[in-house]
């Protein structure tokens, strides 16, 4: 492998070029360039000093002799003279430079980045002329050994007399210097990462540079104005990139799937998910993320930290995002509404989003759904081509992109890194965090519009409108029979596949879908955790508990049309009309007979399979149905009633 020269790495600019950059755009440029022509003098002088001896002489006789000769017109107090910066004399002390050689400090003394790298006299402080600016010619730079000139093509030639034999005039650095090369105040110490925080937004950063950069966001000027909304900028950088939004302008493409974005940064990060490399590793539990903000965001967990409070209500968040999203809540706020189907937004950015749904751009061919952005059109047309290019390497499962083969993989590794504070529950996801913690606090902030129910999620409230409107979009390919939601015809599906992957370690019974099997695990642990407030009764699953719940309330607000039957639930009601219509869409599979609901078909199949899982506790005997078991388990306390009665008497 061919070592790297100077003439690979170095950036120069024209004085032209020079002029334009801003003070913190220069002061990058030299820490950038400071830190680079170090690591590399340092590789030199150890491995290869002629190679780059010849590359920088190179790259020095490309400044021409007449860009050099405007350089010398340019006087002290000229707005170019900034380009020339000088490093204090810090060679002979080991302690001012630390972690550097003795012969490596020597070299520092030379190298100094201005508009070039430049090799000066070490005795030059800020403010001293180390030359007189009106000379013009190559003659430009002195030696302190004989006060003669010397041609700046060969810098090198000093350092490595310094290295044989020479031991140049030095002088301690004062308490105050700073040297540019290796300072004082360098953002990385022996004693760890330093880090600066913006006083105006709190805002931390690891590096000065940035740091620097951030502080003159606020205090420049913005001056760049976009035309379509409004909003300044103080860069016309951070304008252009803003105008993508407008635009919908994404220059930066994944090679890999195509998919584009409107920052380079964005694509940068959306690359790991294919190499699969997380660079950002938590310190507390070695988890590994793309990018930083994840990675601050998953050590608030940690912490508990949340910054931001909310002042009307003292709730606090971890993101400012889910702050802001929290104020509107009080103050009702809705700014943007969409003309043609009149959905309100209170953020301006989801509004534009929203615009492109119908504009028509991001339209799936096959059934004409809208989307935001084409990347999701085409991961919605996997789902129509059935086509899965993700697979799980452990299992050989199959997805429809990259996120989801990695939350799948948590299923292998049973990692739950998401915990609830007050019950110490664990989640593999941070959405099922979040919507756990909402039955402590018992808050449902979201209502139906036209029944007033409240829930917990958004999600939920868009499948109980579908029970008013009558919505029914997924649909079984095999049987034709419609869903509100995707999770009901995954339930369904599995009656077709006849697949039953959850088994019971105990008993070995198999279930087709996870809740009725977590349920039945509750059977052999007697566990019950779910209890009725007005009875006390205890139940295994969620579901009973509701359905229990709504026994003791007199509403029941679906009523059948035919005869006017009242009904708790949308479900019990669609049932009931079936005695009416007479449909009967279920069929058992071995013996064809039509049944009116679901339960009733499992019910019969028993009869086939000669299946009891209605075990008595007490005798022992077990029963294919609930009915008859029910029935069964009044005797004994008929039984134990006699008995009683004769006791008494």
């Amino acid at each position: 492998m061919e070592p790297v020269t100077l003439e690979d790495v170095a950036v120069d600019f024209t004085l032209e070029e020079w002029t334009m950059l801003n003070l913190w755009q220069k002061q990058l440029y030299k820490e950038v360039m400071q830190d680079t022509l170090r690591n590399l003098c340092y590789i030199g002088n150890k491995q290869e000093h002629q190679n780059i001896e010849n590359e920088y002489e190179n790259l020095w006789k490309k400044l021409s002799s007449q860009l050099l000769e405007k350089l010398c017109e340019y006087t002290e107090g000229h707005q170019c003279a900034e380009i020339f910066t000088w490093a204090p004399e810090c060679a002979g002390n080991q302690k001012s430079c630390p972690g550097v050689p003795p012969y490596e400090s020597h070299v520092y003394e030379e190298v100094v980045i201005g508009h070039l790298s430049l090799n000066v006299p070490p005795h030059s402080h800020p403010g001293h002329k180390p030359y007189d600016v009106q000379e013009c010619g190559k003659e430009l730079y002195k030696h302190k050994e004989s006060g003669s000139t010397s041609n700046p093509s060969t810098p090198f030639q000093k350092q490595r007399r310094v290295h044989a034999e020479e031991k140049p005039e030095t002088s301690h650095c004062k308490e105050d210097s700073r040297c540019l090369i290796f300072s004082h105040n360098d953002d990385r110490t022996s004693s760890g990462e330093q880090h600066y925080e913006c006083k105006q937004c709190g805002k931390v950063f690891t590096s000065a540079s940035s740091f620097r950069r951030h502080e003159e966001y606020h205090s420049r000027e913005k001056a760049y104005v976009c035309k379509q909304c409004g909003k300044a900028f103080p860069f016309p950088s951070s304008l252009q990139i803003h105008e993508r939004i407008h635009t919908g302008e994404k220059p930066y493409t994944c090679k890999q799937c195509g998919k584009t974005f409107a920052r380079s940064s964005s694509l940068l990060t959306h690359e790991r998910i294919h190499t699969g490399e997380k660079p950002y590793v938590c310190k507390q539990c070695g988890k590994a993320f793309t990018d930083r903000s994840s990675l601050r965001f998953h050590e608030m967990m940690h912490s508990g930290e949340k910054p931001y409070k909310c002042t009307k209500c003292g709730k606090a968040f971890a993101s400012s995002g889910a702050f802001r999203k929290h104020e509107r809540t009080h103050t009702g706020e809705q700014l943007f509404v969409c003309l043609q189907c009149e959905k309100v937004f209170s953020c301006e950015s989801a509004f534009r989003t929203h615009k492109i749904i119908h504009s028509g751009e991001c339209v799936c061919k096959q059934c004409g759904k809208a989307f935001t952005s084409h990347s999701s059109v085409k991961y919605h047309e996997l789902m129509h081509s059935g086509e899965k290019p993700y697979v799980c390497k452990q299992c050989g499962k199959t997805f429809r992109s990259p996120k989801q083969v990695q939350i799948h993989k948590r299923t292998h590794t049973g990692e739950k890194p998401y915990v609830c504070k007050e019950c110490g529950k664990a989640f593999t996801f941070l959405g099922s965090l979040q919507y756990h913690e909402l039955i402590h606090t018992g808050e449902k902030p979201y209502l139906c519009k036209q029944c007033g129910k409240a829930f917990r999620s958004s999600r939920q409230v868009q499948i109980h409108e579908r029970t008013h409107t009558g919505e029914k979009p997924y649909v079984c390919k095999q049987c034709g029979k419609a869903f509100f939601s995707l999770y009901h015809l995954r339930r369904h599906e599995v009656i077709h596949s006849g697949t039953n992957p959850y088994v019971c370690k105990q008993c070995g019974k198999a279930f087709s879908w996870f809740s009725t099997f977590h349920s039945h695990k509750q059977t052999h642990t007697g566990e019950k955790p779910y209890l009725c407030k007005q009875c006390g009764k205890a139940f295994c699953s969620r579901i009973s508990w509701r359905r229990h719940e709504k026994a003791h309330t007199t509403v029941k607000p679906y009523a059948c049309v035919q005869c006017g039957k009242a009904f708790r639930s949308p479900s019990y009601l669609k049932i009931h009309e079936r005695i009416h219509t007479g449909e009967k869409p279920f069929i058992c599979s071995q013996c064809g007979k039509p049944f009116r609901s679901f339960r009733y078909v499992k019910s019969h199949e028993r009869s086939h399979t000669g299946e009891k899982p209605f075990v008595c506790t007490e005798c022992g005997k077990a029963f294919s149905y609930y009915s008859s078991f029910h029935r069964h388990r009044r005797t004994h306390q008929t039984v134990t009633l006699n008995t009683e009665l004769e006791k008494t008497s």
